[in-house]
């Protein structure tokens, strides 16, 4: 119940089609139930001798049934398609809403590529299920109720069939559920394993070709996708019982109502029984047949979907870890950062922090240079700035305000992220660079290129600032791609910039332009940089070296020359590899 009610609040305004879509199937069953009696009646009067108008008469009221049936049949087709298809967009709707919702721990729970299967595999199974259950499942248990009582009126003890045929039929059903459920359920896990396989892959392309691993790919797809059509095929064996139980029954029925009815008109001349009586049983008993196959069908469909259901109100009732005030502060004072007694970890479940008794205090308008390893938690420490996180322990302040505080659409508002790995999206440069700020004019969009090193490239393309850019950027170079990255965060004008490695695919030299550039553009802005090269931070006013989670040193360039041993080996290192540069 709990999920069909999460469910149900997707329907909104498409409750009208549903309700009409219900009555015209209830309409259609009472007519297509009504036929068979009035056939019945026809064929007793002919039988007695009825003249031709009497005749005409009641074949004309027969073909006016059974077009109103098939009008309401097409008609209830039509708004059930249409109430279906809202219900899936609004459920897909109100699914992606929530995503965008989610702090990265709840993405992280699920993972991008079960999410991506419960938006489209998941919701497309329940939106039939939602057709099946306004239309045939109306249609069936309607036809099946009322069959059965026309059955019982026009046959009497005849109909005492459908008490052998009705309970031999649900017991199968029950089994078909019981056996197919299971496997429906591991499919769906398998889904989510297989999409995340694809996704992967198609993200490493480079990869995969640069090792030629292709066929390694390819036979891991092929163990994927086999298990799946293996749990498939168990689960489609155990439903296609259904058929054969179906036609038994069927043809049970026929037989024995064709043989027992015929002997009881023979034997008692029609006292009992008459041919029309006989030849309405048959009908009734086809309908009551079909009815119960409709709703096995239904039933299939609904344990198959049932998981579906279930993913998705996951989604729906999962609640954010990441709380959005009532009265947020919505004005960012300026980009002064604190972090004070800052421990965090990514999972309340994790055993380690990834940060740990972090002590910090960056004044608005400095430049803050960040080294250290892998794993030594340097992006951990700048994601909790803009909330991408939550801190475990301690606080992080913005402006003098905590960032649990602040609305965080004016925080993030106030913050630019420049990843290592940052994403373009399909559309032109133009359109690329005003994702840091709409109103942008050409001339500001010009400038913040020539800022971040990226204007001369861009001029160089065929269409300038209007040429193509491919999802994900993949028709650039890495170092095309972070300069556009940088350009648009500048755009922003924030109040705080953050460069998470994203120069990492630059020269030298282009970096050190870039940071001029950031001088001289945003002086009053807070400035972290991520860097492996010791050259890209050596002139920050703070330079931190970070490992296993802590800041193990900090400082100036000369200071931590003298008194930090790592930094000065990393130096001496880069010095003699060539990789820094006056």
């Amino acid at each position: 119940m709990t999920v069909i009610k999460t469910l149900a609040k997707s329907i909104r305004e498409y409750k009208k089609p549903s309700i009409i879509t219900v009555i015209l199937m209830a309409c259609e069953v009472f007519i297509d139930v009504l036929i068979p009696f009035i056939t019945a009646n026809l064929i007793n009067v002919i039988k007695a001798g009825a003249n031709l108008t009497e005749v005409l008469k009641t074949g004309l009221i027969l073909v006016a049934m059974a077009i109103v049936s098939l009008a309401c049949g097409g008609l209830g087709g039509y708004m059930g398609s249409k109430a279906s298809a809202g219900f899936a967009k609004n459920l897909r709707g109100d699914v992606f809403r929530r995503v965008q919702g989610f702090a990265f721990e709840n993405i992280d729970k699920f993972s991008s590529a079960s999410l991506v299967t419960r938006m489209t595999t998941d919701i497309s199974n329940v939106q039939q299920a939602f057709m099946m259950i306004i239309r045939i499942a109306i249609r069936a248990p309607l036809m099946l109720i009322f069959a059965v009582a026309m059955a019982f009126i026009m046959g009497g003890k005849l109909a005492m069939t459908f008490v052998i045929v009705i309970p031999v039929l649900v017991v199968g059903l029950l089994f078909i559920a019981k056996e197919a459920m299971p496997a429906f359920r591991a499919v769906f896990k398998k889904y989510d394993r297989m999409n995340e396989s694809i996704e992967e892959n198609v993200r490493a392309m480079r990869v995969v070709k640069g090792f030629a691993r292709e066929d390694y790919e390819k036979q891991k797809f092929g163990a994927a996708s086999h298990d799946i059509a293996r749990d498939f095929t168990h689960a489609e064996r155990v439903v296609a019982l259904n058929s054969p139980l179906m036609q038994i029954c069927l043809y049970f029925n026929m037989v024995f109502v064709l043989y027992v009815g015929s002997k009881l008109i023979v034997t008692n001349s029609g006292t009992v029984i008459d041919v029309g009586q006989l030849s309405a049983m048959l009908t009734y008993g086809m309908q009551i047949l079909m009815s119960l196959m409709m709703i096995s069908m239904i039933y299939v469909m609904l344990t198959m979907s049932a998981e579906s259901a279930r993913r998705i109100c996951e989604v729906l009732n999962e609640e954010s870890t990441m709380t959005q005030p009532e009265d947020g502060v919505k004005d960012v004072r300026d980009g002064s950062i604190d972090f004070e007694g800052v421990s965090f970890k990514y999972s309340k479940k994790a055993e380690k922090c990834a940060l740990e008794g972090i002590n910090l205090s960056i004044p608005s308008g400095a430049t803050v240079g960040i080294l250290g390893g892998t794993g030594s938690g340097k992006s951990s420490l700048v994601q909790l700035i803009p909330r991408l996180y939550d801190v475990t322990e301690g606080s992080v302040k913005v402006g003098g305000v905590d960032v649990r505080s602040y609305d965080i659409e004016s925080l993030r508002e106030a913050v630019a992220m420049v990843l290592q790995k940052n994403l373009l999206f399909s559309g032109t440069i133009k359109d690329n660079l005003r994702w840091g700020d709409e109103a942008a004019s050409d001339a500001e969009l010009e400038e913040a290129c020539r800022l971040a090193q990226a204007d001369e490239f861009i001029r160089s393309f065929p269409d300038g600032y209007n040429s193509w850019i491919e999802q994900g950027g993949t028709n650039v170079s890495g170092g095309q791609k972070q300069r556009l990255c940088i350009a648009r965060a500048l755009l922003k004008k924030p109040k705080i910039l953050i460069l998470d490695d994203s120069t990492s695919a630059v020269d030298t030299k282009t970096d050190a332009l870039i940071r001029q550039g950031f001088r001289e553009y945003i002086p009053d802005t807070t400035k972290i940089i991520i860097a492996q090269r010791v050259a890209s931070v050596q002139d920050a006013d703070i330079i931190l070296v970070m490992e296993n989670g802590a800041v193990s040193a900090m400082g100036s360039h000369e200071q931590l020359m003298q008194g930090c041993p790592m930094y000065r080996e990393i130096f001496e290192e880069q010095s003699k590899g060539g990789d820094f540069d006056e």
